[in-house]
């Protein structure tokens, strides 16, 4: 009989993260909702009062108090729900602070309008203010963005919409981590195992062929039944995302998607670009990977197992962070001292647990510490994780430490790269330690597979909501079978040379990632730009231009922020670079597999 998940009261705690360092007790948050519920009624008495110095400091200076509790409040319910999705208290938790956050927004929604609507002239002069120094790089936005702000009236009808705007996202959660359950399959050694999320990822790497196919069969086919469901909650969040970019007044919703942020659209068509002209080089590893494998018919299932035979080895947790640790040795003696933090202070949460939110993340707490989620199964693939989510989780904690509340949240542009170098780092370690040509095949086979999932299907999945986006805007219905013909035509597009199955055109609707859109094209220049910094990074021995990038959080925009750790994301050659090192891997992969 196949094994069930463990609840999470019943999993060892000492692999579980530590809640209370935000707040000891229930009781602590519930007392501290009271006091942020309190507030409300009198936080629109600021409105009016930011035409003078003194009236603008004060209501910014309130706005980002009750801001930053209301994030500590909201973090906190979100976390504890994020380790039980199906838990009811937990859910009641979290809808509770979701509903104080947008009162506390639409009550304070007044005050980018009207610093808006102040005169070019005055906004001007509070930049060079010695008192707002604090808040310079969000009124210089102000500045620039004002063309898009709305009325007092409309942002604050906008902003009561945000609730609601989070139910295709809130229904996909509670869809596909809590009320869908997958079969049994049966395992390498006969044996009939429960299907999981967590344990997907390691049935499609099995070097049997037979349980590749099963698990992708019975996963992707759970899906599938409620394709239409997903259809229905997709398209909704693309109407959303439509509205909002014209109610702003933007072209569509790609360009309000990287407004804020100020990234030109250029930097995410030229990505795609790029990409379309390195699959000639993703047609030679198909190529190869076919041969190697002695497959007539080479499946998307067939993509992630090894081509290279390993012994089984077991990558325990504590070998994982011993592994992690050794390879961003070069980022310096503190870097590691915080990496022992969050090892032995409760910052990770390790296992899978019945109703866990699937896949893994890193959460900063400001004035607390970073947070990350795993769903450890004691792969290689597992350890890179760790990395990649440590990354995140010491960016949080650097910039937290250097920055005001106000400036410590960095973009996503940025922390792609934070995270991506951290993986990097760990391969090319890696690599450099090996001596065995099987061995070395099998990394060069990983490190491949990093430029495929990463900088190949994140730019694909950027490419589907490009267009999908595109196609509802045009008043093309989001059904399933147009959302499944498109996605269709892309994998055909990238992966020419390799049998599409049927089942894998529905693969998008188990993408997360497509409700916050246009953030999967940052995963891709994050993996663009680790590239080159790590590289800088070993080769001269100086990580001190990268840890000044991971301390700058929020406080300038992703592309200034990163040209400080030595990459230019409106230059093409950053992914150029990075692609060219992709096709001398396919290569030298090749020469050894000959």
């Amino acid at each position: 009989m196949a094994a069930e998940l463990k609840s999470r009261k019943d999993m060892d705690a000492s692999f579980m993260w530590d809640l209370k360092d935000i707040f000891a007790a229930k009781q602590d948050w519930e007392q501290a909702c009271a006091a942020l519920q309190a507030e409300i009624p009198q936080m629109g008495r600021f409105s009016g009062t930011l035409g003078t110095l003194e009236g603008v400091k004060t209501a910014l200076d309130y706005f980002y108090r009750v801001s930053e509790q209301a994030t500590l409040i909201y973090l906190y319910a979100e976390l504890l729900k994020s380790g039980d999705n199906g838990d009811p208290e937990y859910q009641a938790m979290n809808q509770q602070a979701m509903m104080l956050l947008v009162q506390m927004d639409s009550a304070m929604s007044y005050i980018t309008p009207e610093l808006a609507a102040l005169p070019t002239e005055t906004l001007e002069n509070y930049l060079n203010e010695p008192d707002l120094a604090e808040y310079r790089h969000q009124i210089g936005d102000i500045i620039r963005v004002r063309r898009y702000v709305l009325s007092p009236e409309q942002e604050k009808m906008l902003s009561m919409l945000q609730d609601a705007a989070q139910t295709p996202d809130n229904s996909f959660t509670m869809l596909e981590s809590v009320d869908m359950t997958f079969p049994a399959i049966v395992d390498e050694k006969g044996e009939e195992v429960q299907l999981t999320h967590g344990n997907f990822g390691v049935f499609r790497e099995s070097a049997d062929r037979r349980v590749r196919k099963e698990s992708f069969e019975k996963y992707f086919g759970e899906f599938k039944k409620y394709i239409n469901t997903f259809a229905a909650m997709y398209g909704g969040s693309v109407k959303f995302d439509n509205y909002f970019a014209d109610v702003r007044g933007h072209e569509n919703a790609l360009v309000h998607g990287l407004y804020g942020n100020a990234v030109p659209v250029s930097v995410y068509d030229s990505l795609i670009e790029a990409v379309h002209g390195a699959l000639p080089a993703m047609g030679r590893y198909i190529d190869l990977r076919k041969r190697v494998l002695s497959l007539d018919e080479l499946h998307m299932y067939d993509l992630y197992n090894p081509m290279v035979e390993q012994q089984d080895e077991v990558y325990t947790y504590d070998r994982a962070k011993a592994m992690v640790k050794e390879a961003l040795a070069p980022l310096g003696e503190e870097y590691g001292k915080l990496l022992d933090r969050a090892f032995d202070e409760g910052w990770v949460d390790v296992y899978e647990n019945k109703g866990k939110t699937t896949g893994a993340f890193s959460c900063g707490v400001y004035g607390v510490h970073p947070y990350v989620l795993l769903n450890y199964t004691d792969t290689l693939d597992d350890v890179f994780t760790l990395a990649h989510e440590l990354g995140h989780a010491m960016h949080s904690y650097l910039s937290d430490h250097a920055q005001t509340f106000a400036n410590h949240d960095y973009s996503i542009m940025a922390a792609e790269v934070a995270s991506t170098v951290n993986e990097v780092l760990l391969l090319k370690h890696l690599m450099a330690k090996e001596t065995d040509e099987k061995k070395t095949a099998y990394l060069l086979n990983h490190f491949i597979e990093g430029f495929r999932t990463t900088l190949f299907r994140q730019t694909l999945f950027a490419e589907f909501e490009k267009q999908a986006h595109l196609m509802a805007k045009e008043g093309t219905p989001l059904t399933a079978d147009s959302l499944n013909a498109l996605y269709r035509g892309l994998n055909e597009l990238y992966y020419e040379g390799a049998m599409i199955d049927e089942l894998q055109d529905i693969e998008w609707a188990r993408i997360p990632h497509f409700y916050r859109a246009f953030y999967v094209y940052q995963y891709a220049t994050g993996y663009s730009g680790a590239v080159t910094i790590a590289e800088n990074i070993l080769s001269t021995g100086d990580p001190s231009a990268y840890l000044k990038f991971l301390t700058t959080g929020g406080s300038d925009y992703p592309i200034p922020e990163l040209r400080i750790a030595g990459v230019d994301f409106e230059k093409p050659d950053v992914v150029a670079r990075a692609l060219k090192e992709f096709e001398n891997a396919v290569d030298r992969l090749s020469e050894i597999l000959k």
